[in-house]
């Protein structure tokens, strides 16, 4: 099944006029490969490049490699790293091998795969960007690779565009299922590209257990020279299970006191956040104070890229349909270029004796993007309309004059309460890319 990611590669598309190193990113197996070797190379193709002015090389892939082997013969084309403990290519014969393919004066594309298995990459970027004929595509699969300060790494000269795993709307296009069963599906075990060609539920399960312990902990563990796996792993079921609730390295820290008897500073567990989001598993939303227009840095909540990979690392048992529901509509926020924030609206109301006290009401999500702000409120269930009410309260107690907009979990028109507040189902906010300007 082909997933066209037209998103994706028309973000490709534009950069291609900007003199900049392209660099892919994103969490492992989610298709930064097949965008940049098929999708963008058929159109390459398509507007008239040359084959032979596209040059496409794979840095884990034997045959390419194959082809370093006639440069400098008296060196390796593999050095091994020994702290590393993996085999890079000899970024030498390489430079030489790319001079060989590219004799003429002309506009060349290097589509780059696995770019952080090369010697000394940034160097060899670098030298490639300083010659006007080289459009540089690369992408890259490891956590220092995928690092999110990826782009300073080219002082300055890289674009960055990151690619996530299948949006609802991407998977429900191919899946030939009503909105109820794709989104249960969707819920369950995510959108993870080749998940989609994997028939039972069994088979899916250990693709993503794989996933997950072979190649995404495995990753981050050798390069991040992790040496208490176990609280690592354990900090990882701490975020799976807290998705939608408000959290800091401080509480983690007390849990494992409190509960596990063990000790885990938390410094180490800041670090080891920033580890897992620099690896794009997981995304942080910082709390906001919409009336203050200022960040509160105690706590914050924290989302997976994707579900499946949220589900699996607890064994699929803590299937909360809400908090899942709110991770998704958070990702689709994200995936829509969007800035995602939790927003706190402070109120002063009284208490049963009859005085004055502060209250903190929350947003579930503060979204913006240029000049562009929505307040959304993620809504599971909305039984009644004191439950509305509810949900509403703290949308009605900001000021400003941004759209506010409930996200409900049943199938119904969109309509515009009497305060103005859009109230939408989950079904239409994801599948209509317009959904926020109804």
């Amino acid at each position: 099944m082909i997933f066209k990611r037209e998103k994706y590669l028309n973000e490709i598309i534009q950069g291609m006029s900007n003199d900049l190193i392209k660099v892919i990113t994103g969490i492992r197996r989610c298709g930064k490969s097949f965008i940049v070797f098929k999708l963008f190379y058929e159109y390459l193709l398509k507007q008239g490049i040359k084959e032979e002015n596209i040059i496409r090389f794979a840095f884990d892939d034997d045959n390419d490699i194959d082809k370093l082997d006639n440069f400098f013969k008296e060196e390796p084309t593999k050095i091994y790293d020994k702290e590393r403990r993996i085999f890079l290519i000899n970024s030498k014969k390489f430079r030489a091998y790319i001079k060989s393919v590219t004799p003429k004066d002309e506009k060349y594309y290097l589509l780059l795969d696995e770019i952080q298995l090369l010697v000394n990459f940034s160097p060899t970027l670098n030298s490639f960007y300083r010659e006007p004929r080289f459009d540089v595509y690369v992408t890259g699969s490891n956590s220092k690779m995928l690092s999110s300060d990826i782009v300073t790494t080219f002082r300055g000269r890289g674009d960055q565009i990151n690619v996530m795993p299948l949006s609802f709307s991407e998977f429900f296009e191919n899946c030939n299922k009503n909105f109820e069963e794709a989104y249960q599906e969707y819920s369950y075990f995510g959108g993870m590209p080749l998940l989609v060609n994997i028939a039972s539920e069994e088979q899916k399960r250990q693709y993503l257990e794989n996933l997950y312990n072979e190649i995404y902990i495995k990753d981050i563990v050798e390069n991040k020279g992790i040496k208490d796996k176990d609280s690592f792993e354990r900090l990882i079921n701490v975020l799976a299970s807290s998705i939608g609730s408000y959290t800091s390295p401080n509480t983690i820290e007390n849990t494992f006191k409190s509960e596990l008897k063990t000790t885990y500073h938390h410094e180490t567990i800041k670090n080891h956040i920033e580890y897992l989001k620099d690896s794009f598993l997981i995304e942080e939303a910082n709390r906001y104070d919409i009336k203050g227009r200022k960040h509160i840095s105690s706590k914050s909540k924290y989302y997976f890229i994707d579900p499946g990979l949220r589900n699996v690392k607890l064994n699929f048992r803590q299937f909360e349909e809400a908090h899942l529901m709110e991770n998704i509509i958070y990702n689709e926020l994200i995936y829509r270029g969007f800035n995602v924030e939790v927003g706190v609206v402070e109120i002063n109301e009284r208490n049963l004796n009859g005085n004055n006290i502060k209250k903190q009401l929350e947003v579930d999500f503060v979204c913006t993007k240029s000049f562009e702000k929505f307040y959304i409120q993620s809504a599971f269930s909305i039984s009644n309309e004191e439950k509305l009410k509810q949900e509403e309260r703290p949308l009605l107690n900001i000021k400003d004059s941004f759209k506010k907009i409930i996200v409900v979990n049943r199938k119904m028109k969109y309509f515009y309460n009497d305060n103005g507040t859009l109230i939408i189902s989950l079904e239409e906010f994801l599948l209509n890319k317009n959904s926020l300007y109804l």
